[in-house]
C-alpha cells in the first residue's frame, strides 16, 4: 500500500481480519476522513475518533437509522436486531442516560476492586485444572472461563447454570458490524437471541422471589419501583452486560498473550520485573484492541481535518487506527510494555464509556500476573497461524495453543 489510492475497505476480508494495521495506516496517510462504497466515513486518526467519542450531541448512536439502512425497514422484527435495540449500547439520550443511571448505581453497589482476590482465586482455578498437561488452549481455558466466571457473579447467575455459559461458543460480534449479516448469520443471531430472552427471563424471576447482592437483583429492584426500567429493557440489558462482560475480555485476554509472545522481549520484561504489569494492560490494549470500531451519525454538518461530512451519515470511529496513530504515539506498531502515558480508546468514551472498564483491567491484569508466576516458560507453537474470529468489530483469536515446561 504505497500509492496515494484509498484503500478498498473489506473488514470481512480474511487478509484484513488476520491483520488491520496496514490498511489503518495506509487509510490515515491517505484519506484519514473518507466515505467508503459501502456509504461510511472512516475515521482513522486518534484525534477525530476521541471527538466523536466524547460528542454525543454531533455523533449519536442512532440505531433504527443506521439499521433501516443497512437491512430496510421490514427487519426491525428479528429478535436479535429487537434485543439490541433496547441495549444501552445502541440508544441515545435521554433512554441511555435513565437505563445507564440505573445499571452504573448497581455496578457500583459491589466494588470492582473488592473483586480482585475473587478473580485471582478464579484464575488459579482455571490454571489448575491444566497445570499437569503441560499446555491448554489460552482461549478456551482460560480467556474464556475467566471473565464468564466473573460476570456470573456480579449478575448472581447460579453455580448450577454456569456450565452452559462455559461451554458455551463465541458470542458473534457480526451483528455489529458494517457488513450486513446473511440469513443463515442472522437465523443463528436470533436463535441465540431468543435463548438468552428465555434464561435471563428465568434468572430475573429467581432474583425476584429470592434477592441478593448482586446485579440483577438491584435491576429488578428498579423495574418493580415503576417505569424506571421495562422488563424488554432489563432483558436486554443484562444479556448486554454478560455478553459484553465476557467476550471483549475474552479477546482481549488472547490478544494480549498473542501480542506478549510475538514480541518475547517484553514477555520477558514482565517475568523479570512484574510491577510492571499493571501499566502494561493498558499498552497491551492499545496494541491490539479487542474492540476495533464503533459507529455513530452524524446530527448535524460537522467538519473534520477539512473535509465536510453532512448530517445523518454512518460514522465509523477505528479505534484500533487511532491507537496506533503515529501523531499519538512513538512507534506505534511496537509493543512496549514500560511505555508512559498510553491512553487507548478501546473502552469508548463519552457518554458511552464501557461500564466494565476497570473490572477488565483487573481481569487482564491477574491473568497475565498468573502466566508469569506459574507459567514463565509458556511459548505458543502456532504463533504464526492463528485462526481469528471472524468480526472486524470484535477482534480476538478462535484458539491459542500454549506449552509450557
Amino acid at each position: 500500500m504505497n500509492d496515494r489510492t484509498p484503500p478498498d475497505f473489506e473488514p470481512l476480508d480474511p487478509a484484513f481480519i488476520d491483520n488491520p494495521y496496514p490498511f489503518y495506516h495506509h487509510l490515515r496517510e491517505v484519506a484519514p476522513v473518507v466515505k467508503v462504497a459501502q456509504g461510511y466515513w472512516l475515521l482513522s486518526r486518534y484525534d477525530d475518533v476521541a471527538l466523536v467519542l466524547r460528542d454525543h450531541r454531533r455523533f449519536c448512536k442512532d440505531f433504527a437509522g443506521d439499521m433501516m439502512r443497512r437491512y430496510g425497514a421490514d427487519r426491525f422484527d428479528e429478535p436479535a436486531i429487537a434485543n439490541i435495540s433496547r441495549t444501552m449500547l445502541v440508544i441515545d439520550p435521554p433512554d441511555h442516560t435513565r437505563v445507564r443511571a440505573l445499571v452504573t448505581q448497581a455496578f457500583t453497589a459491589r466494588s470492582v476492586a473488592d473483586m480482585r482476590p475473587r478473580i485471582r482465586r478464579i484464575v488459579d482455578a482455571q490454571l489448575d485444572r491444566v497445570a499437569d498437561q503441560g499446555g491448554m488452549d489460552v482461549v478456551a481455558d482460560l480467556a474464556h472461563r475467566l471473565p464468564v466466571l466473573a460476570i456470573c457473579d456480579l449478575l448472581g447467575i447460579p453455580e448450577a447454570h454456569r456450565a452452559q455459559f462455559l461451554n458455551a461458543g463465541h458470542v458473534s460480534g457480526r451483528i455489529l458490524d458494517p457488513v450486513p449479516l446473511t440469513r443463515e448469520e442472522m437465523d443463528r443471531a436470533n436463535a441465540g437471541a431468543l435463548m438468552g430472552h428465555a434464561y435471563f427471563d428465568q434468572l430475573c424471576e429467581l432474583r425476584r422471589r429470592e434477592p441478593g447482592d448482586d446485579l440483577t437483583s438491584a435491576l429488578v429492584q428498579a423495574e418493580q419501583a415503576g417505569d424506571r426500567l421495562t422488563t424488554a429493557e432489563l432483558r436486554a440489558n443484562i444479556g448486554l452486560l454478560f455478553a459484553a462482560g465476557h467476550e471483549t475480555t475474552a479477546g482481549q485476554i488472547g490478544n494480549a498473550v498473542l501480542a506478549l509472545h510475538r514480541n518475547p522481549e517484553q514477555w520477558q520484561r514482565l517475568r523479570m520485573d512484574p510491577s510492571l504489569i499493571p501499566a502494561a494492560v493498558e499498552e497491551l490494549t492499545r496494541y491490539d484492541s479487542a474492540v476495533q470500531m464503533t459507529g455513530r451519525v452524524t446530527t448535524e454538518a460537522v467538519e473534520l481535518g477539512g473535509v465536510a461530512i453532512p448530517a445523518n451519515e454512518s460514522v465509523l470511529a477505528l479505534l484500533g487506527a487511532a491507537n496506533r496513530d503515529p501523531a499519538q504515539y512513538r512507534d506505534p506498531d511496537g509493543l512496549d510494555v514500560g511505555r508512559q502515558n498510553v491512553r487507548p480508546l478501546s473502552f469508548g468514551g463519552g457518554i458511552h464509556h464501557c461500564l466494565g472498564a476497570q473490572l477488565a483491567r483487573h481481569e487482564i491484569e491477574l491473568a497475565i500476573m498468573a502466566l508469569v508466576e506459574r507459567f514463565p516458560n509458556l511459548t505458543l507453537p502456532e504463533i504464526d497461524t492463528v485462526e481469528w474470529k471472524q468480526s472486524f468489530t470484535l477482534r480476538g483469536p478462535r484458539t491459542l495453543r500454549a506449552v509450557w515446561h
